[in-house]
């Protein structure tokens, strides 16, 4: 049954009402640019300028890593890396190349708080990821360490999971793998360092073994550098039962643009 007030519909009077109680927010706290926080319109959303920088990342690519080709190399065609290294994971697919503004947007979710960008990010996350969507059962994020979390206050990658979940209908698991193991930040580290700072560092506890055994999970986190992190969880939820597992993150460092000086400590983001 529909209900009408003076010929309007209540859809439409919920819709203005919600225009008269969001303006005072707009005014007070505008929406910025989440690359270089100029006033956009929308919330979440990039400035012309920042917009033209981000590369986001679109087939063709590595069916496996899921790193963009120059060009087309056929249906299944494989990265050197995919062949000689093959992962512990099925498939990976990033967003966006981390580089100049998705360097600046991760650094604003993870450094400076702006826990806000999470639903954005996911959001791109979710078009680059929609074949692992897919098959997807359960969501989970790459875990921090509690001293880490309780420094942070927050698990990016948890944030970006969470808002995934929500987009694609699929259960969150936030405990279902633990970082048992305080690690060094990979941060300024080569990837032999990073995958020997990592080893072990990861467990499914026995209680959350049902939620992945015999699940095809979509394993999230921020930055794709060298796999060595989302190698050892993937590992860890192999170990424990899950029938596969896909890696989604916002951002992928493409081979050849890794160099360990590259990447900035913690610290205020520079946004």
């Amino acid at each position: 049954m529909s209900f009408y007030i003076m010929g309007v519909g209540m859809g439409a009077i919920a819709e203005r009402f919600r225009g008269w109680t969001e303006w005072p927010a707009h005014i007070l706290f505008p929406p910025a640019c989440a690359g270089c926080r100029r006033l956009v319109n929308a919330p979440g959303t990039l400035c012309g300028e920042c917009w033209q920088k981000l590369r986001l990342l679109e087939k063709p690519w590595c069916e496996v890593m899921g790193t963009p080709f120059s060009h087309d190399m056929g249906e299944g065609f494989l990265s050197a890396e995919a062949i000689a290294n093959p992962p512990p994971f099925r498939r990976a697919r990033a967003a966006v190349s981390y580089e100049g503004v998705a360097q600046r947007i991760v650094a604003g979710l993870k450094y400076a708080d702006r826990t806000e960008l999470a639903p954005w990010m996911a959001r791109w996350m979710a078009r680059a990821g929609a074949e692992l969507i897919a098959d997807a059962d359960i969501v989970v994020p790459v875990p921090l360490h509690r001293r880490r979390f309780l420094t942070r206050r927050f698990n990016q990658s948890a944030e970006l999971a969470r808002a995934l979940g929500r987009i694609a209908g699929l259960p969150f698991a936030p405990d279902a793998v633990r970082r048992v193991k305080k690690t060094r930040q990979q941060v300024g580290l080569g990837a032999r360092e990073r995958q020997d700072n990592v080893r072990g560092a990861f467990r499914v506890p026995p209680e959350a073994e049902i939620k992945v055994r015999a699940r095809q999970v979509l394993l999230v986190d921020d930055v794709y550098t060298t796999g060595a992190t989302v190698s050892a969880v993937a590992l860890a939820l192999r170990r424990s039962g899950a029938d596969a597992v896909d890696v989604l993150t916002f951002a992928r460092v493409l081979p050849g643009d890794f160099r360990p000086g590259d990447f900035r400590p913690e610290g205020p983001a520079p946004i």
